[in-house]
C-alpha cells in the first residue's frame, strides 16, 4: 500500500491553505487547508509505518476534501483540480479499504 497519495495530498493542501491564506487573508483557507493536509500527511505516516487506520484517514481526508470542494466546482480552477484530486484519492483509497476488508 502506498503512502505517497496522502503524502502529496498532504503537502498540496497545506500550500494551497498557506497560499489561499497570504493572497486573500482568507482564515478558513489556511484552517481548511493545514486541518485536511494534517490528516493526510498522518494518514501517510500511519500508512508507511503500517499502524492502524491509516487508510481510513486517507479516506476520511479525501471524503472531507471532496465534500467541501464539490459545491465550489464551477467556481475556477482550483476548486475543480480540489474536487478531481479528492475524487482520485478517495476512488484508491476507497478501494484500498474495501480490499482489506474483504
Amino acid at each position: 500500500m502506498s503512502a505517497y497519495p496522502a503524502l502529496l495530498m498532504g503537502t498540496l493542501c497545506i500550500t494551497g491553505g498557506i497560499a489561499g491564506f497570504v493572497r486573500t487573508r482568507s482564515i478558513p483557507s489556511i484552517v481548511a487547508g493545514v486541518g485536511v493536509g494534517a490528516l493526510y500527511l498522518w494518514s501517510g505516516n500511519s500508512i508507511r509505518k503500517g499502524t492502524e487506520n491509516g487508510l481510513e484517514g486517507a479516506l476520511a481526508a479525501s471524503a472531507l476534501l471532496l465534500l467541501s470542494s464539490l459545491p465550489r466546482v464551477a467556481k475556477g480552477p482550483i476548486p475543480a483540480v480540489l474536487t478531481v484530486t479528492s475524487t482520485v484519492t478517495a476512488y484508491y483509497y476507497g478501494r484500498k479499504v474495501y480490499a482489506l476488508r474483504q
